[in-house]
């Protein structure tokens, strides 16, 4: 049996009565008081994520004599300090090994966080790359906690000086709290307004409970956190995202900066010179029942794709999905079959966001 880690809020979790299960080799919360309860906590008011299985790794260094503005699909070297940025860091065939951010901590220093499940593997590939400088894998002495919702910068503002409270989307800064430097972050994954908080991990269990007094504020699992992400069109790597899929199929070109050089940038080149054969498509269901992954594609009868991500969407009131199927079926408007052994749903491409009234750039 696999050997998963645990989150220094382990036994916390527990005591809230939360639903366990294994996460990117971590034993996560996946919801307290229900998926939906929490859903609504995080678009009405605030909800509280134990992120600490997110990996997080400390590069120091030139970063470009050291080969570090080379390994991302996106340039290293122009993200000014104090402000971060997302893309890829792609294998020789233009697949997503990882969809990570960076954060600009100093002239030579950045903070990258990835994806628990590809984090051991992602901080081998990202040093096999570099060829000087130094880079640290500090997970295990790092805490991450996301509050978000509509309500987040007030409930900050209890805890924190304005300036953390008052950043911009994508933007961080170092902030006092509980004897410590935390890096707070203005970004999430739910759509709406929200920070990540970064400290050290002996300090987790302190904050976590230091918010969680607020009433304004509900712990959410990770069930509530797909949902959330499903709802805006955020895509989820292992699902939407993997080795196998490329930025361009994903619908994410706008994250690979094709003037600058990367691992994968030929093959990205040629498939654009190719065609695509597939492409990312959020479509909606003609009713409440929940696409799943893994369920079938149809159009004219015929099988022309598959099911990444899907649910019922409490806030549109019917399911979501997000699949890949050739490009002349991905037009809005475009109807198709979901389907899975005896489960028929007709639905509909349409465009992202699914729900457009998050408080995300409040």
């Amino acid at each position: 049996m696999e050997q998963l880690k645990s989150t220094p809020l382990a036994s916390r979790h527990r005591a809230l009565g939360a639903l366990m299960a294994p996460f990117g080799g971590w034993d996560m919360p996946i919801q307290y008081e229900g998926i939906i309860a929490e859903h609504r906590a995080c678009r009405q008011q605030t909800a509280l994520f134990d992120i600490c299985h997110m990996g997080e790794f400390i590069f120091s260094g030139d970063i470009v004599s050291a080969g570090l503005e080379d390994v991302f699909t996106f340039s290293v070297a122009t993200i000014p300090i104090g402000r971060s940025r997302y893309g890829f860091l792609l294998n020789g065939s233009g697949g997503i090994i990882d969809d990570l951010i960076v954060f600009r901590l100093a002239a030579d220093k950045v903070m990258i966080v990835v994806n628990a499940a590809t984090a051991d593997n992602d901080f081998a590939v990202i040093k096999s790359r570099l060829t000087g400088g130094e880079i640290e894998d500090v997970t295990a002495g790092t805490g991450k906690l996301d509050l978000q919702g509509p309500l987040a910068r007030e409930v900050m503002g209890r805890f924190f000086e304005p300036a953390a409270c008052n950043l911009p989307y994508f933007k961080f800064t170092t902030a006092r709290i509980l004897g410590y430097e935390a890096i707070v972050s203005r970004t999430g994954y739910t759509g709406e307004l929200g920070y990540e908080i970064f400290i050290p991990s002996e300090k987790i269990p302190e904050l976590w409970e230091l918010i969680l007094a607020d009433d304004r504020v509900k712990p959410a699992g990770l069930g509530s956190r797909d949902l959330l992400r499903l709802e805006v069109g955020y895509s989820l790597y292992g699902s939407d995202l993997s080795e196998a899929i490329t930025p361009l199929e994903a619908g994410l070109e706008s994250f690979v900066n094709f003037e600058k050089s990367f691992i994968g940038k030929d093959a990205l080149l040629q498939q654009k010179a190719a065609g695509l054969k597939r492409i990312k498509v959020p479509f909606k269901v003609s009713s409440r029942r929940s696409p799943r992954h893994d369920y079938s594609i149809m159009s004219g009868g015929d099988a022309v794709g598959v099911v990444t991500s899907g649910a019922f969407s409490p806030m549109l009131g019917c399911g979501i999905g997000i699949g890949f199927v050739p490009p002349q079926l991905a037009a809005p408007g475009t109807p198709l079959t979901i389907s899975h052994d005896r489960v028929s749903m007709e639905a509909e491409v349409c465009q992202l966001p699914f729900y457009k009234g998050g408080s995300l750039r409040s």
